[in-house]
């Protein structure tokens, strides 16, 4: 019994040293795969950078030269793109960031030998735009000033509202990029679906709605919005204007459209259309669809008037 009870520590020691040995293989090669993704992901550019604003024309930016005060102040962008600073002469800055500016300037620093080992800051005190410029489908189109943080909403309501025809996208344009305009979805109010940045400088850019008419002997006559990404047929857009009347002769109704040729005249057999005999033809901007009246069913529909209150009179007569 005592030989046994003795070999009982050994033999859990060894399971110790075993599991810590592999504990510890486990940590390291943990340790050596968790850091590839960090050493990765620090290597990757920040995804804010294409928003960064760039140093343009006429912009105030304040230049400060750490150990060397007699070269910082505020700096105005000529039109050409460049600063003058005192001693050191003329820099390009146009088009640079504010951290790519200071790069900049310690190169010409050390390129003229003026210094060995110069650290610049630059940071952006104006922008020549410090506007946003609102645009398209509000009331009030126009620069409205940027200053401080504001939503896309707060500068479409700043610009009156969005117009009776506006659309459902806004197209974004920033400063910095103005290469790739964004494209957002808006509620009625003017408020994105997603967030979105704005910088000084941007543009905002409202859709407008496209817009078709029905009219002639239809229960309401008028002017329908359309998206540009909709489809609106003959047969939605008569839903639209209450439907056709009972006088009305549907399958003399016409698409009037105006092209680049002039107008054209399309016939439209909506009766045709409801039993799938003919197909439903696709409204675009400015289209206009008439549903003429019917002689026949008018003079049909006079006469039946006329019998009724001839009878109703009768009637009446008859009770008196």
């Amino acid at each position: 019994m005592r030989p046994t009870n003795l070999h009982r520590p050994c033999f859990s020691t060894r399971i110790t040293r075993g599991a810590r040995a592999a504990a510890l293989l486990l940590a390291f090669a943990l340790g050596v795969s968790s850091t590839r993704p960090m050493q990765a992901q620090a290597a990757a550019p920040p995804a804010s950078q294409a928003e960064e604003l760039r140093v343009a024309a006429g912009d105030l930016i304040e230049l400060t030269m750490f150990d060397t005060p007699e070269f910082s102040g505020r700096l105005r962008v000529s039109e050409d793109g460049n600063v003058l600073i005192p001693v050191a002469g003329k820099v390009k800055l146009a088009g640079l960031t504010a951290n790519e500016a200071a790069r900049a300037i310690e190169a010409h620093f050390r390129d003229l030998d003026i210094l060995n080992d110069p650290h610049a800051s630059v940071f952006v005190a104006e922008y020549a735009t410090q506007g946003v410029t609102v645009t398209g489908e509000v009331r009030n189109p126009g620069i409205y000033p940027m200053l401080g943080k504001h939503s896309l909403q707060e500068l479409i309501s700043a610009a009156g509202g969005l117009s009776s025809a506006a659309g459902s996208v806004v197209q974004l344009t920033h400063r910095s990029a103005p290469e790739h305009p964004l494209v957002v979805a808006i509620d009625r109010s003017g408020a994105p679906i997603a967030p979105v940045q704005l910088l000084p400088g941007d543009t905002i850019s409202v859709s407008r709605s496209g817009v078709v008419y029905i009219v002639g002997d239809v229960g309401k006559a008028g002017g329908f919005l359309i998206e540009g990404n909709q489809r609106l047929t003959a047969l939605q857009a008569l839903a639209l204007a209450q439907g056709a009347n009972r006088t009305a002769s549907e399958n003399k109704t016409r698409l009037l459209r105006r092209t680049p040729g002039g107008r054209t005249e399309t016939p439209v057999p909506l009766k045709k259309i409801v039993q799938g005999k003919a197909v439903d033809p696709e409204l675009e901007d400015g289209d206009i669809l008439y549903v003429p009246s019917s002689g026949r069913k008018n003079a049909l529909a006079k006469g039946t008037e006329a019998a009724i209150a001839v009878t109703s009179g009768l009637i009446i007569y008859g009770r008196l």
